[in-house]
This record gives structure tokens, sequence and C-alpha cells, in this order.
């Protein structure tokens, strides 16, 4: 873990119940005294938020996988030096929504062989990886309903329908295992409650 702080991140597809987790995390650490910044990808500044209304709604085809590639890389750049960065140097844990491991998949694998596009843009733009990121694995299906019951504004990639999303699950559990040293995957098939259980020991165990 960073000697600064500590940078956790949260990954999962769409409707695994990974933003409610990073958020009673967050709730948690809180009561434990630590100092706590939750955030979000696309997101987490005011440049990438504005980034984030473009490639979140709107038609499906609206970009191509390489315009995504490139947005979601300006707006993480923006989130990197405004909201991270800033608070890792404090000493604060840093709990975000996705990162790049979002983009590795969605963008880099979902539309075409991209992945060593957005890993060269990574490491020339972005340059660092989370000391911690927690996989919420959640069936497809399950997670896709869970997404469109929503009906909020930002469904663009709910959109694509259940086929990506049986393709980002398993390219999830394939970056856990590239990433064996900092993923670890909790099963989302369950009561919030005991996942959100499972989340603080794993992560409570990586602080100490």
């Amino acid at each position: 873990m960073s000697a600064r702080g500590t940078f956790l991140t949260f990954e999962g597809i769409d409707g695994s119940g990974k933003s409610t987790q990073a958020r009673l995390l967050a709730e948690h650490l809180r009561r434990e005294g630590r100092d706590v910044v939750l955030t979000r990808e696309p997101g987490g500044s005011d440049g990438a938020e504005e980034i984030r209304s473009l490639v979140l709604q709107g038609d499906p085809d609206r970009w191509s996988a390489e315009t995504e590639i490139l947005l979601f890389t300006a707006a993480r750049r923006d989130h990197l030096e405004r909201t991270i960065e800033p608070a890792l140097a404090e000493g604060k844990v840093v709990i975000c929504d996705r990162f790049a491991d979002s983009t590795r998949l969605y963008q880099g694998l979902s539309r075409g062989d991209l992945r060593g596009l957005v890993d060269k843009l990574h490491s020339l733009m972005i340059g660092r990886e989370p000391d911690l990121t927690l996989l919420i694995d959640m069936d497809p299906e399950t997670g896709l309903s869970r997404a469109k019951g929503r009906q909020g504004a930002e469904e663009r990639f709910e959109d694509f329908g259940l086929g990506l999303q049986l393709q980002i699950r398993a390219g999830f559990l394939g970056l856990a295992e590239e990433f064996a040293d900092r993923f670890r995957v909790v099963d989302g098939n369950r009561d919030m409650d005991r996942v959100a259980q499972d989340v603080s020991e794993i992560v409570m165990t990586a602080l100490r």
C-alpha cells in the first residue's frame, strides 16, 4: 500500500452493486476514523463530469471505441490531477467507483481488439494502478435487469444488451487473474450486507 495514502477501486458489470458497496465501504472507514474521499469514473472532477455526460448518454453508436478511449483517458487524467493525487498526497483513502480496468474492457475489448491502445494511453497519461481493486462479481442477466430498472439517463452501455454484459463479466474475471496481486473477487449475488461485510474485511486487512 502507498505510504501517502491508499487508492481503492470497485469494478463490475452494470448493476453489480459496486457503487452501493463503494458507498458502504466509505461509511465504514469513516466510522473507523479514516479520512476518505469517495469518487467515481467517468467523473470525480468538474471537467471529468462534463465528459461523463458525453460518454454515458445518447445512442449506443454515438462514439467509436477509439473516440471513447480518448474521452475516458482525458476524463481520467483530469480526475487524477484534481482529485485522486491531491487526496493521496494528504494520506487519505481514495475509493473510486470504476477506473482504468473498466476502460480496458468496455472500450478495449468489447468492440474490437483495442486493449493495446488503452494500455499505451494509460501508461503515457495516467501511469498508476490502484493499490487494491474489488471486483463485485454478478450474474450478467441479473445485473442488467437491475441496471435497466434504474431508468436513468445514463444507460448508453446497458443499451448494448446482455451480450456485452456477458463479455464484460468474463473480461473482469480475466483481469482478476492477470492482476492477481491487486484484485479481490467478491460474490455480489448475495444480500447487500453480506457483500459489504466481505468487502470491509478485505479492505481492513489490506490497510493494516
